[in-house]
């Protein structure tokens, strides 16, 4: 395994400009992503109940057919359902023990819905449908590892950064305070389907914010503009004690209040009225969405936790990068980059490069700067040692893959 530090890092607050995405809970991106997610871990669990360990299965590919509905002042009715499909590949049948697989992601479906939407009636307003094959024989085998260690089941890569900038951490502690339960029970009108878009501009942040309001809790125009300006106020004052810049919130923009044309949904979710949601085109495995960044596009949800590198390098690059700048305050930045080779076991990555981002008076400490290039190299050779029991954590909910 070659690892490598660069200090040629560079930290957002260092550019003029910063673009910050973040798709609530009830964006149906997130909510296909949580459903496959929660999908995996339960057949996980199931495996080793009955196994005494996971068997191979991929059930990353998911799909959120939007409904149809119709909503107005004080009343709304989803009048089409909601469509969840779950597709993928996974172990039904070994020595005998056969797996009712689709029926344990069916419920992983109804569950996560149910325990992260409000007012979706599961049973009558969501269809749930499942295409998962049995697993190909050649990933199979790559599953089944040689040694103790699992070999990676594909060339692949995953990044990840720490530090999170100011406007990173306000996108997503914005959307986790609209989202949170104390808040939905002092504003029920809120929906779970939020959308931040923060740009940082400077020294000035704007944040875009898209609520699907609860028809039954807005009964006129007035109550819905009132309703806009109260989370207005509320995330103005909760993001006055997250940065000390200038910023803007907007709420609901596309809405014309002078010909009546406002967000409003039965559930409290745009999936009830076309929107569609499919796995990884939502928030990474850190909740954001940076294009500021770099970043992988592998989408981590529902891929198996043993060897799928997709996944679990795109955890531990991040794990990596907290750990770097917990340890080390002189480092503003630090990002990992981790590279696997299909078929080579899982803590001997083809590559591990770690960028740093320093000041400049640092930098010109050479003996300093050798000293931390180690100790950052073998901290992260820590990591790569004990991942072989990342599954084991990830069983036991140590990673919120969908935070």
């Amino acid at each position: 395994m070659g690892i490598h530090v660069n200090i040629n890092g560079d930290f957002p607050e260092s550019q003029p400009i910063e673009y910050v995405e973040r798709k609530g809970k009830g964006h149906p991106d997130t909510l296909i992503d949580g459903i496959v997610e929660r999908a995996s871990m339960d057949l996980s669990r199931e495996y080793i109940n009955e196994m005494g360990s996971i068997l191979h299965h991929n059930v990353d590919k998911g799909l959120i057919v939007g409904g149809e509905s119709e909503a107005t002042f004080g009343k709304g009715r989803i009048t089409k359902a909601i469509e969840v499909i779950v597709a993928g590949r996974a172990t039904k049948s070994v020595e005998g023990k056969n797996f009712d697989i689709d029926g344990i992601v069916r419920n992983s479906a109804r569950n996560y819905l149910k325990e992260n939407t409000r007012f979706l009636d599961i049973d009558k307003e969501v269809e749930i449908s499942t295409k998962i094959q049995k697993g190909s024989a050649d990933l199979s085998s790559v599953f089944k590892s040689r040694g103790t260690v699992p070999r990676s089941n594909d060339t692949s890569f995953g990044i990840g950064f720490a530090p999170f900038s100011e406007t990173e951490r306000l996108v997503l502690e914005t959307e986790l305070y609209l989202n949170s339960k104390e808040y939905k029970k002092r504003m029920p009108a809120v929906g779970e389907d939020i959308k931040i878009m923060g740009i940082r501009e400077e020294g000035k942040i704007t944040l875009t914010i898209a609520i699907a309001f609860v028809a039954e809790f807005v009964k006129s125009l007035d109550e819905y503009i009132d309703y806009k300006k109260r989370v207005i106020e509320d995330a103005t004052k909760f993001a006055s004690g997250l940065t000390k810049k200038e910023v803007e919130i907007m709420v609901n923009t596309a809405d014309s209040h002078s010909a009546n044309e406002v967000y409003l949904t039965k559930s409290g979710l745009s999936c009830e009225a076309g929107d569609d949601g499919s796995v990884g085109r939502g928030n990474r495995v850190n909740g954001l969405i940076t294009p500021f960044r770099h970043m992988t596009l592998e989408a981590a949800y529902g891929k198996n936790p043993i060897n799928h590198v997709g996944k679990i390098y795109s955890i531990i690059s991040n794990e990596i990068a907290k750990d770097v700048v917990k340890q080390y305050e002189d480092i503003k930045n630090c990002t990992v980059y981790i590279v696997s080779q299909i078929g080579m076991p899982i803590n001997s990555p083809k590559n591990l490069n770690v960028e740093l981002a320093l000041d400049d008076a640092y930098k010109k400490d050479f003996g300093k700067l050798n000293e931390m290039k180690i100790r950052v190299a073998d901290l992260a050779e820590d990591h790569m040692k004990n991942i072989a029991e990342f599954s084991r954590d990830f069983i036991s909910g140590k990673y919120n893959v969908v935070p």
